[in-house]
């Protein structure tokens, strides 16, 4: 189960509901933030049963401001509160970006923070962080500085029919069926039970954030299929000078690339209600949501479920 949560869901600068670019997933043991706008810190104070003191990779997708300037406050109360072991943080030309931002004060981190450098030319979609149980992939967008869209993808798991693996072999639910699903296979009985036999196989939640960017093909292409596409839908209709989707064409790319729910975010601060924003999009692709700071997605196998924000 991923539990994503809305830090901030404006662009340029922030309104009274609406702070700079952050969403912070929580997966298991895992906690991990994409973007990272001004004041993200103070929106994990606010929100509920978030840490920052737990996350261990950042991503951005772009350095504009809005997107990036809370590393800063973040990574000084993370030195304050005595943290210790590394934290990475992703991105575009990162180690250039990140050498600057830590020369930037005489703090001094009690940790390290270490840059990995995500690629942001052409259309080839690229594993930048990797786990047991899910991978982090990125592919360049299109904006007026270097970008990428990310894709979090859990990895397929099989699960054991149970009542299948009793009925052909006598096996129940005990030490052997964790035995089965780790190896492969077991022996029981003097038979080889084989996870292929009674196995059910439980593919991986997909979610994909696209950052800034006009609307892409790349976009299309990363989130085919996923659970949930959120993408940048700054303005209503395309405006080809700012470099940003409108809300009509991230519903046109949610429809091409096939993917179960559409969530919008990256407002202008010149709509005070998303509503109009939100409506748009729907008329192309019907599950679309506008996104708010605080809302809370859950993201499961059998579909997502959105909370209320604050």
């Amino acid at each position: 189960m991923l539990e994503i949560t809305f830090l901030g869901t404006g662009s340029g600068p922030p309104t009274k509901s609406r702070n700079h670019s952050a969403i912070y997933f929580h997966y298991d043991q895992d906690n991990i933030l994409f973007d990272c706008g001004e004041g993200t810190q103070r929106q994990m104070m606010i929100a509920k049963g978030l840490s920052l003191m737990k996350i261990d990779h950042i991503f951005i997708t772009h350095w504009h401001a809005d997107h990036w300037i809370g590393l800063i406050g973040l990574l000084y109360t993370m030195n304050l509160e005595g943290r210790k072991r590394p934290i990475y943080v992703h991105g575009p030309d990162a180690e250039r970006f990140i050498g600057d931002i830590l020369d930037l004060d005489y703090w001094g981190s009690s940790f390290q923070v270490i840059p990995k450098s995500v690629p942001f030319e052409g259309n080839k979609e690229v594993k930048v962080y990797e786990n047991d149980q899910f991978k982090i992939t990125a592919i360049p967008t299109i904006h007026t500085v270097p970008s990428t869209a990310y894709c979090f993808k859990e990895k397929d798991k099989v699960n054991v029919d149970i009542k299948k693996a009793e009925r052909l072999f006598g096996l129940k639910q005990g030490k052997l069926i964790g035995k089965l699903k780790k190896d492969g296979e077991v022996m029981f009985k003097g038979k080889k039970v084989k996870i292929k036999d009674v196995g059910v196989e439980k593919p991986g939640v997909k979610v994909v954030y696209s950052g800034d960017t006009e609307p892409c093909e790349n976009v299309a292409k990363i989130s085919k299929g996923a659970d949930l596409l959120i993408h940048d839908s700054t303005f209503i209709g395309h405006q080809d000078e700012r470099m940003h989707t409108g809300a009509d064409d991230a519903g046109k790319i949610a429809k091409k690339a096939g993917v179960k729910n559409l969530v919008l975010t990256h407002f202008s601060r010149r709509y005070i209600d998303v509503k109009e924003i939100e409506d748009e999009a729907k008329k192309i692709f019907p599950d679309s949501t506008a996104a708010k700071d605080f809302m809370k997605i859950t993201v499961r196998n059998s579909g997502i479920e959105i909370g209320k924000a604050l």
